[in-house]
């Protein structure tokens, strides 16, 4: 099959995750840059209306990656544990049904958002100012989703097959083409959030083709019959371990609708500005933490599928140690340097002021979160989709939104009672991540003793003698 079998059973651990967590990184990073470089742009460009519009679109474009990391997540895991336990007939049906689950989720989303795009936009808080800059930038922008999601699942799979190269790559692409289509759209030509949705859909295209002209090479190797073609087994396998990925992303998008509605009704536009800009930086902080776990989650799948329980600890102990470290140099640089990160997106003084102490608190427990992350990712590899998905919906859902609603709407202690929900929810979340992640490494130390054990009593291969 030409699969990089030995890349996860026996290279150094350390070194296997930096290979694999750089790519993860990056396509995480470029699927959250398209909306951070437009708001940097429109945001110096025009204002804070157009900052306003791209944060009210922002949990449209978190769902469109929502769909496309299910898929991803899903099927990098399942094709990474067919590959461990030597099953290509079942890797390749993973893959022909997830190019196939893509056309579908995102035709029907796609659909669903042209019909329904004015209500929607209203729920998510855009007031009558922003919405004309709402409808202008999700008109264009959603076009590019079913690019996006394509691009992120052929990566993801072809990364779990030991391909890290060609996501990296066409991230690259990505993120450089939006870069310079910006600026000649929204600076130079003054097309203002049209130009920087244009910008947007444009670098997806690019980076879709890359993708695609590789998979193609690949698939020779591969030998996998493209059409369209759903089996319900493998689809729903899919689904169920890439549902806990699918929630991750796709509730920081609903927990920021509630949080912009909140904020719109109790502070006014001002904190739905401050909201989008500092959680801009944040999502970017949590990238890098997402990306290390993702990029965990086949190495761990892998072995557990090839019975390596030894291996399997190792990886979840060195992806926790990575994760703490990248994240404690990440918090120290943002408190160090917070009112020049935040500078960066808006001009206004008063709103700098309020958005670097906000920010403050919203990150002051950060390394703490790391372990959340992996533990989720880490309970996926190894078919524990329940208590992934448990704890998927645990932070945003069952802890950050009540607290919210209950700071901001009943307490009105308006935005700072929004701000100090962030990090009681990141402590409450990482010390029951804790207890979950040391209770399951008791199991699987009880089976790498057990493993030891039978080995010890099967008897030794003797040459028979003859008389």
């Amino acid at each position: 099959m030409g699969l990089d079998d030995n890349a996860f059973s026996k290279e150094k651990v350390s070194k296997l995750l930096f290979k694999f967590s750089i790519p993860a990184i990056l396509s995480l990073l470029v699927a959250e840059l398209y909306n951070m470089v437009d708001t940097i742009f429109v945001g110096r460009e025009i204002g804070g209306n157009a900052i306003a519009a791209l944060v009210v679109v922002f949990p449209i474009q978190r769902i469109v990656v929502a769909v496309a990391m299910l898929l991803a997540i899903g099927t990098s895991t399942s094709v990474a544990k067919s590959n461990g336990e030597k099953d290509y007939d079942s890797l390749r049906l993973y893959i022909k049904n997830a190019l196939s689950l893509v056309i579908l989720f995102m035709t029907i989303l796609i659909l669903a958002i042209f019909l329904f795009k004015e209500n929607i936009l209203g729920f998510l808080g855009a007031s009558s100012t922003v919405l004309p800059y709402a409808n202008d930038y999700l008109s264009i922008i959603i076009i590019g989703a079913i690019f996006q999601c394509f691009t992120l699942v052929i990566g993801y799979f072809l990364m779990s097959l030991g391909n890290r190269k060609v996501l990296l790559l066409s991230n690259i692409i990505g993120a450089l083409t939006n870069v310079i289509v910006d600026y000649i759209l929204v600076v130079s030509l003054g097309f203002g959030v049209k130009g920087a949705a244009i910008a947007t859909v444009a670098s997806q295209i690019l980076a879709f083709i890359y993708m695609g002209y590789y998979f193609k090479k690949t698939n020779k190797t591969l030998k996998i019959k493209l059409g369209f073609s759903i089996d319900k087994k493998t689809a729903k396998a899919i689904i169920l371990i890439g549902f806990a990925a699918f929630i991750i992303e796709a509730e920081d998008g609903f927990a920021l609708a509630v949080l912009n509605n909140l904020l719109l009704n109790n502070v006014g536009d001002v904190g739905v500005i401050v909201s989008g800009v500092i959680s801009k930086v944040f999502m970017f902080m949590f990238i890098t933490i997402i990306g290390i776990s993702s990029a965990m989650q086949p190495i761990a799948a892998y072995n557990a599928g090839a019975g390596q329980y030894e291996r399997l600890k190792k990886v979840v102990r060195e992806s926790i140690i990575v994760a703490f470290i990248t994240s404690v140099i990440l918090w120290a640089g943002a408190l160090i340097f917070a009112k020049q990160i935040i500078s960066i997106f808006i001009r206004d003084p008063n709103i700098i002021k309020e958005s670097v102490k906000a920010f403050r608190i919203m990150i002051s427990v950060f390394p703490i979160i790391s372990l959340y992350y992996v533990s989720i990712y880490y309970f996926q590899a190894i078919g524990k989709a329940r208590t992934s998905f448990l704890l998927s919906i645990y932070r945003q859902i069952i802890l950050f939104i009540p607290l919210s609603i209950l700071f901001v709407g009943v307490f009105k202690l308006g935005a700072i009672g929004a701000w100090i929900s962030y990090p009681i929810s990141d402590v409450i979340s990482s010390v029951t991540s804790y207890f979950l992640v040391r209770k399951e490494g008791a199991r699987i130390t009880k089976k790498v003793e057990e493993k030891k054990k039978k080995t010890l009593k099967e008897p030794a291969y003797r040459t028979p003698v003859y008389e």
